[in-house]
């Protein structure tokens, strides 16, 4: 049984600091390209960021670059999203999703339907 369980979401002031985490089961987390989507209030899902499984190469949204940074250990089944200088923009669900790397290629943000497995997804708040 697969499953993507996210925490570390929470209420945090501007500027402040958050840790997301996203554990992985029932696949072969290794070769699986490991992504964090956000969806705020009234809008569309969108992608933030990505990391491959093999060299750990990555890639961000424009709106999280320099704040972020994504992580994973593979002997853990985990990636992580370091939050900092938080917004209240960013404030969102957050999602992890999975995808096969050999099917998807260099990690960038993929279309949410090229994704096999997805979290139920984390509240982040950035409010005074």
């Amino acid at each position: 049984q697969v499953q993507l369980v996210e925490s570390g979401g929470g209420l945090v002031q501007p500027g402040g600091s958050l840790r997301l985490s996203c554990a992985a089961s029932g696949f072969t987390f290794s070769s699986y390209i490991m992504s964090w989507y956000r969806q705020a209030p009234g809008k569309e899902r969108e992608g933030v960021s990505s990391i491959s499984p093999s060299d750990g190469s990555t890639y961000y949204a424009d709106s999280v670059k320099g704040r972020f940074t994504i992580s994973r250990d593979n002997t853990k089944n985990t990636v992580y999203l370091q939050m900092n200088s938080l917004k209240p923009e960013d404030t969102a669900e957050y999602y992890c999703a999975a995808g096969e790397d050999w099917r998807l290629g260099p990690a960038t943000l993929f279309p949410e339907y090229e994704y096999d497995y997805w979290g139920q997804g984390t509240q982040v708040t950035v409010s005074p």
